[in-house]
């Protein structure tokens, strides 16, 4: 049986749905019913049904965005540090193995390869690097997991959610048997406002950048593909292979949902961060090589945004 925490979340239903789908015994738990917030609680709760593995899918990223977190520091800090933290404790104890929901907002930039040399550039939002990259995107290369976060509190300004996601991995690491998944702006087919598309469908104004992205369904298969070949514990970079433009993906909205809406961009960084942001946002490419390594297969971004359009289940505007 699988334990799964923040069933009721956008990525928690989607490892719900997928769990169903495969026919593992699942139970779902509710704060409401079982505060698993609380370390001596949870512990007793593991010892009386003894799951074969558990799931955190819980946090706190803020509605309708990061900025919300800047304002609920101490809602954010439990969420996104305390809880994996008595979670990975909990499971320690009970010798039960885990995997806890991350994610990839804790870098910025990529690896670019410049003059036989690879270097990490930290800002992609310049035109001159987008367009770089839509000529030459093999020149970019995304931070592996062994790569040093460059998005947290100890290394340059990022946001306080980004600060917490990267202290959450930070205090878990090597507690027990774990694996960290690392999520990267999610979307899939279905309107949501948590998904990407749906938010760029409905933006006033679009942000330009470049990131590696990961599909919802695409994501739950993996991490419990990864469980189930047992592949080693540790962290896993789980997106879709490769990146893409903000312009790329508006791109592909047009062709293939033909919005009635015309498109308006931020004029650049100075803009957004004057007018449509409150606090930094991370921008980055992963690699998942380490996830191809085990055996999963996982396809590509382009190919996964495609499908996700043309099956796509709301409102184009």
């Amino acid at each position: 049986m699988i334990l799964l925490l923040g069933a009721s979340g956008y990525i928690g239903r989607a490892f719900l749905a997928e769990l169903k789908k495969r026919g593992w015994d699942c139970l779902t738990l509710s704060r409401h019913d079982v505060d698993y917030t609380s370390f001596p609680v949870l512990v007793d709760f593991l010892r009386r049904t003894r799951p074969h593995f558990v799931i955190n899918a819980a946090g706190f990223t803020g509605r309708p965005n990061v900025d919300a977190c800047e304002a609920r520091r101490a809602e954010t800090l439990l969420g996104n540090v305390m809880l994996p933290l008595t979670v990975a404790h909990a499971c320690a104890i009970t010798d039960i193995p885990w995997g806890h929901v991350s994610s990839g907002c804790i870098y910025n930039g990529a690896n670019l390869l410049i003059d036989g040399e690879w270097r990490i550039e930290p800002d992609l939002s310049p035109p001159a690097m987008r367009d770089l990259f839509h000529c030459t995107p093999e020149r970019f290369r995304g931070f592996t997991e062994s790569d040093e976060p460059n998005f947290t509190f100890r290394s340059q300004s990022c946001s306080f959610y980004s600060g917490t996601k990267a202290l959450g991995e930070e205090v878990v690491r090597g507690i027990g048997q774990s694996y960290i998944w690392r999520l990267r702006i999610p979307f899939d087919e279905n309107d949501d406002e948590r998904n990407y598309i749906t938010k760029l469908l409905r933006y006033p104004r679009i942000y330009q950048n470049i990131n590696s992205l990961s599909h919802r369904g695409d994501f739950v298969r993996t991490c419990l593909d990864l469980w189930a070949v047992r592949a080693p514990f540790g962290v896993y970079n789980v997106t879709n292979p490769g990146a893409v433009s903000t312009a790329q993906v508006i791109d592909m909205i047009r062709c293939t949902l033909q919005p009635a809406r015309e498109f308006s961009f931020w004029r650049d960084d100075a803009e957004f961060y004057r007018l449509g942001a409150a606090t930094p946002r991370s921008n980055c490419i992963l690699d998942v090589s380490r996830l191809i390594a085990e055996g999963v297969v996982v396809r590509p971004v382009q190919e996964a945004l495609r499908h996700a359009l043309e099956n796509w289940r709301g409102e184009s505007l």
